[in-house]
């Protein structure tokens, strides 16, 4: 799809446009800058990356590095997200809905969840989570999940954490660029919600009111995938069926930047960003997964429980308020859908009309 070749893929939310102080330094198939976002000149986009502000806005400075498959979010009418000057952030990273300061560095496969504050000139370290309204100093080495500051970082060091990053070609890291780049098209009698930055392979069936998000890989060749009515799989997921079909259930939310390999997901469950669902896993209905967990092969995730952990452990029985918040994640993704689909047919029918036109004789 010519989408794909569109660097940065660009659209509007509720009537605004993302705003570009300044050029793009660099911007790669894949990447989306999407409704409410503004950001600083001299950035560099990697394959995939994605900035989306609809329920909140996004604000970055000059000469972000946002690398392969990362995400960057808001909470609903909660948090935006703010980031600052020379901001890096490598492969498979999700930035949501938290501040972080000016010359930091955010490495690989990382989650900075909701309210999050990294001070200036600090760095959270591959794999970690900060959790939510988490303050970390300036000028710290950061890890662990949750992440905790470990020692102090020199001026050196921190700047050659950012130029590694930024150079990085990709070889041996973490995450793959997708072997396939072919865009999904899904199936049903009332297909959901495709973004336009979708890729892979495989048969969707999508029922009514989901959707699917930027930059999110299927990996389906032969098995496929099922999404029910009402569930949303957030940017930058992988859903990969190689030993038995991915089925979502019913008003299910999954996060930005989980992998799901192999699992069957029940109703009303919401995956928290950067999880990893290895193979075989069955997760009941009625459950919450917190962010940056895993599980482990075969493992089955009962009803009414919120797991989390490497690997994931049942640590709460949830409660009204993590109900309705299930709930209203689902109902919010499906208004989101609504107006991005809206908007990107809009933009795919003025493409159409660009490329049809004959050429201009003066």
């Amino acid at each position: 799809m010519k989408f794909l070749q569109d660097s940065p893929f660009v659209l509007a939310y509720e009537g605004v446009h993302p705003t570009l102080k300044g050029p793009v330094r660099r911007s790669e198939p894949g990447s989306a800058v999407l409704g409410r976002v503004t950001l600083g000149g001299q950035a560099v986009l990697e394959p995939f990356a994605v900035l989306r502000g609809d329920g909140h806005v996004v604000n970055v400075g000059e000469e972000l590095h946002l690398g392969l498959h990362s995400t960057v979010h808001i909470s609903h009418a909660l948090y935006g997200a703010t980031l600052g000057d020379r901001v890096t952030v490598g492969a498979n990273s999700v930035v949501h809905a938290c501040t972080v300061g000016d010359n930091c560095v955010i490495q690989d496969c990382v989650s900075v969840l909701d309210g999050a504050m990294i001070g200036n000139g600090s760095v959270v370290a591959a794999g970690s989570v900060v959790f939510p309204r988490k303050i970390l100093p300036p000028g710290h080495w950061c890890e662990g999940s949750p992440a905790v500051p470990i020692r102090p970082v020199d001026t050196a060091e921190l700047n050659a954490l950012h130029e590694c990053i930024r150079a990085d070609t990709r070889m041996g890291s973490m995450v793959e660029t997708p072997k396939s780049s072919r865009s999904i098209m899904p199936r049903g009698d009332k297909c959901g919600y495709v973004a336009a930055t979708v890729t892979g392979i495989g048969d969707i069936r999508m029922d009514e009111g989901s959707s699917l998000w930027f930059g999110c890989v299927i990996e389906a060749a032969d098995l496929g995938v099922t999404i029910a009515t009402g569930s949303n799989i957030q940017d930058n997921t992988v859903l990969r069926s190689s030993e038995r079909a991915v089925t979502i259930g019913k008003d299910s939310t999954i996060g930005h930047n989980v992998l799901l390999h192999d699992c069957v997901i029940g109703a009303r469950v919401l995956v928290g960003m950067g999880s990893t669902l290895a193979p075989g896993t069955i997760v009941r209905d009625n459950v919450v997964i917190a962010a940056g967990s895993s599980t482990t092969r075969g493992q089955v995730l009962d009803s009414g429980w919120m797991w989390a952990g490497r690997p994931a452990r049942p640590i709460s029985r949830l409660d009204q308020r993590m109900g309705r918040l299930i709930e209203q994640s689902a109902a919010i993704y499906r208004e989101y859908a609504l107006e991005f689909a809206a908007n990107q047919a809009a933009a795919l029918r003025a493409m159409v009309r660009r490329e049809t036109q004959p050429p201009h004789v003066s």
